[in-house]
């Protein structure tokens, strides 16, 4: 039986480990400060921007939730992380995406100090990343990484192949892994016998965006599969595809109407030595993560 790697319990012990971090910070007159800006009213972003605040209050974190108008311009917006940046109260600034269509999503990442960039995505510290510099890692990667040192998973010397190329999970995956000693190779949708090079890894890294896109075949016996995807299906027979003879989850999408999947099909779990599920794999230490990097942050700015 494969082992299943519990992302929740995962992340409970580091969210642990940054409430005691906040308790010696407040001790010494410090308390980290995480600003949320979320602009419009997109449901899903407000429910997981909610979440993030609470976890915020459950651990010691002053946090902020600013909610501008669906119609702010650029330049308002640019205004406001300015703002945000002077503050000495803020050690974090997290920009929910996605952001309304007139604003400049590149231009308001870019403008965010790199030492309160708590989601890692400026541009200095995804060099810093690269060079092997102290700097903040994006929140999912970083999360994978914890994930395989906590569950006991060796990396150091092993083959690592990270499926999928974005700035916000593959890239940086694939050069946290590096930085672990794992010989990595990076694949994408151009990839040429993509099977060929994903049976090769110890270490396979999900992060494609496309529901069940890695299938038994395509795993090698024994592997450690990490699946960051997270998709919604609401189509009967991709459900099917999927799920049919689990009673639990049919019940469940019977009741909804709409289940979770990753970017592995479930039944390549079975050949894997160990793995992620989806729900309760990766997506809990996104948020732990972020909380993490706030503290860090915190540290960071005051020489710590």
């Amino acid at each position: 039986m494969p082992k299943i790697l519990d992302g929740v319990a995962i992340a409970a012990a580091i969210k642990q480990e940054v409430a005691e971090q906040v308790k010696v910070l407040a001790a010494g007159g410090v308390r980290p400060g995480l600003a949320a800006v979320l602009v419009g009213n997109v449901a899903a972003s407000q429910i997981y921007v909610r979440s993030k605040v609470q976890t915020c209050e459950e651990l010691g974190i002053f946090s902020e939730m600013i909610t501008p108008p669906e119609d702010i311009t650029t330049e308002a917006m640019l205004d406001l992380i300015n703002a945000l940046n002077d503050r000495e109260d803020i050690d974090g600034i997290l920009i929910q995406l996605p952001l309304p269509k007139q604003v400049d999503t590149k231009a308001l990442l870019d403008a965010v100090s790199p030492a309160k960039d708590v989601d890692g995505f400026h541009p200095v510290n995804a060099g810093r990343l690269q060079a092997g510099r102290p700097a903040l890692a994006p929140c999912t990667p970083a999360g994978v990484i914890e994930i395989l040192k906590r569950s006991g998973i060796p990396i150091s010397g092993q083959n690592a192949v990270v499926v999928g190329r974005s700035d916000i999970v593959g890239k940086p995956a694939a050069m946290l892994l590096l930085h672990q000693n794992a010989t990595v190779t990076i694949c994408h949708s151009k990839t040429r016998d993509l099977a060929a090079e994903t049976r090769e890894a110890d270490i396979l890294v999900a992060a494609i965006g496309r529901a069940g896109f890695i299938t038994p075949e395509m795993v090698k016996p024994g592997a450690t599969v990490i699946d960051v995807g997270i998709n919604r299906i609401t189509d009967e027979a991709e459900f099917y595809k999927f799920f049919k003879g689990d009673a639990k989850r049919e019940a469940a999408f019977a009741k909804r109407g709409s289940t979770i999947v990753g970017d592995v099909d479930p039944r390549a779990f079975e050949v894997a030595g160990a793995y992620t599920p989806v729900p309760g794999g990766v997506g809990p230490l996104t948020i732990a993560m972020l909380m993490a990097n706030t503290v860090q942050a915190a540290k960071m700015r005051r020489g710590l």
